[in-house]
């Protein structure tokens, strides 16, 4: 039995594995017959005490006997005491999932699997269990900013009082093998537009001139004597008209010519960037339920609770602790306030201006407004100690061996476990009535006012 994650172990047929042997003999019923003797009956697989098996039973009718499966289960130090916590008691019920997936080297091109499902209370490690328990006697409040790249908390103490403690932050960045990837998609967009480029220039080499390079290579040439030597490719500039002073084109880019290869690899690259802009906005969806989700447990596991609020209201990003409005488009990554002069980094300033949203009602995130002047007393008091915390993380170690930021952006398992079908879709299909989005989105009307002085 390969273990999986969580309480869900995936049976499969070992390689020399002895079958257990069935039960044999009589057992026992506890009670006795009309003469007086003990009752007893035959020994069935319920009554197997040996190596953990999976048995197909085939039924009072069935004369093809049952199917025995035995198990393999994790032999490891750190993965033993999972097996332990859900394989332990007897008394709890567990469920056989069957389940196929895509395999093109097996025979059929699929791979039956058997799932052992534990219908019971997942497993928490000791060390997480004491770390929630030191959490929840923290009296603290905190806010989390978080994106696809990275994820950002910033904590305060709920009395705002510098003797109860001090500021924390936390980033969760991404690790290095996922830039690496993330820089080798990009080399790789960037290649197969210039190779458009460069065959756009080859099918129409009189509306370009010639590159820095090229033209001195030319005078050299014509220096020499040589005659002029023809450039398949220029390099230079697009040619522009004479009478403009905007620099437009001599012929417009639409009336160019074009070979059958460049419209191939255009619609090619189209394509490919559509995907892939559908694979981001859902990624990025996904990321975001996986993030809310597992803070969601967390707080609950820590005697607190996660509120979202509307970033329409609060726009977290575009301000700053002393309430004065900072615009900042998506490319600034630092925050710099003009007026109380704080600077640090964008996503954790929002995660700490987050610990200090309100609402009007805690369960309706379109209610959420932010307390800018608790935001500036924790600035003033604060002070230095804040400022060092929204310029870098506190947490005392951010990039460990395997890399950082895996809860921000879960890594992509290959090989792992069947899922229950073969393709999964998370949208709806044509035929299904698609979801009413009310997402924590624009509030209604609500009357100006002026941010420094929000007491509402």
């Amino acid at each position: 039995m390969a273990y999986s994650g969580g309480g869900r172990h995936t049976v499969q047929q070992p390689r020399r594995m002895p079958v257990p042997a069935a039960p044999s003999g009589t057992v026992p019923t506890g009670k006795t017959s009309a003469s007086g003797k003990p009752g007893a009956r035959k020994a069935t697989w319920w009554d197997h005490a040996g190596p953990l098996a999976v048995v197909f039973a085939g039924g009072p009718d069935g004369s093809r006997g049952d199917l025995v499966l035995p198990a393999r289960v994790p032999q490891q130090p750190g993965q033993w005491a999972r097996v332990e916590h859900f394989l332990s008691n007897p008394g709890r019920w567990h469920k056989v999932d069957l389940v196929r997936r895509r395999k093109a080297s097996a025979p059929g091109g699929w791979v039956y699997e058997a799932h052992l499902m534990i219908l019971g209370p997942g497993y928490t490690a000791p060390s997480v269990r004491a770390m929630r328990e030191q959490a929840a006697t923290l009296d603290r409040i905190g806010g989390v900013d978080g994106n696809v790249s990275n994820v950002c908390a910033v904590s305060f103490p709920s009395s705002l009082d510098p003797s109860d403690g001090a500021p924390a932050s936390t980033e969760i960045t991404l690790s290095p093998e996922e830039q690496a990837l993330l820089e080798r998609e990009a080399k790789k967009r960037r290649g197969r537009a210039r190779a458009l480029e460069r065959s756009r220039r080859a099918t129409n080499t009189a509306q370009y001139g010639l590159s820095k390079k090229q033209a001195t290579r030319a005078e050299r040439r014509e220096a020499k004597g040589l005659g002029p030597k023809a450039v398949s490719v220029p390099g230079g500039a697009r040619a522009a008209r004479d009478a403009r002073v905007d620099g437009a084109p001599k012929q417009a880019f639409r009336r160019d010519r074009l070979s059958v290869n460049y419209r191939e690899q255009r619609a090619r690259q189209a394509e490919r960037a559509a995907s892939m802009a559908e694979h981001r906005r859902h990624r990025a969806r996904q990321v975001a339920r996986e993030i809310i989700a597992a803070l969601a447990r967390e707080c609950q596991a820590a005697a607190g609770r996660l509120v979202r609020a509307s970033t329409w209201s609060t726009a977290l990003s575009q301000h700053c602790l002393c309430g004065e409005r900072v615009s900042k488009t998506l490319r600034d990554r630092e925050h710099s306030c003009p007026a109380c002069g704080l600077a640090g980094k964008r996503d954790l300033i929002s995660a700490a201006l987050a610990a200090f949203v309100r609402f009007a009602d805690v369960d309706d995130p379109k209610t959420a407004y932010l307390d800018t002047t608790s935001s500036r007393h924790a600035q003033i008091v604060f002070a230095q100690g804040l400022e060092e915390a929204l310029r870098e993380s506190t947490a005392p170690s951010q990039t460990t061996v395997r890399g950082a930021g895996h809860a921000a952006v879960p890594r992509q398992r290959r090989g792992t476990s069947a899922p229950r079908t073969a393709g999964r879709r998370s949208r709806a299909t044509p035929d299904e009535t698609r979801p009413k989005r009310d997402h924590a989105g624009k509030p209604g009307h609500r009357p100006g006012c002026n941010p420094q002085l929000t007491l509402w």
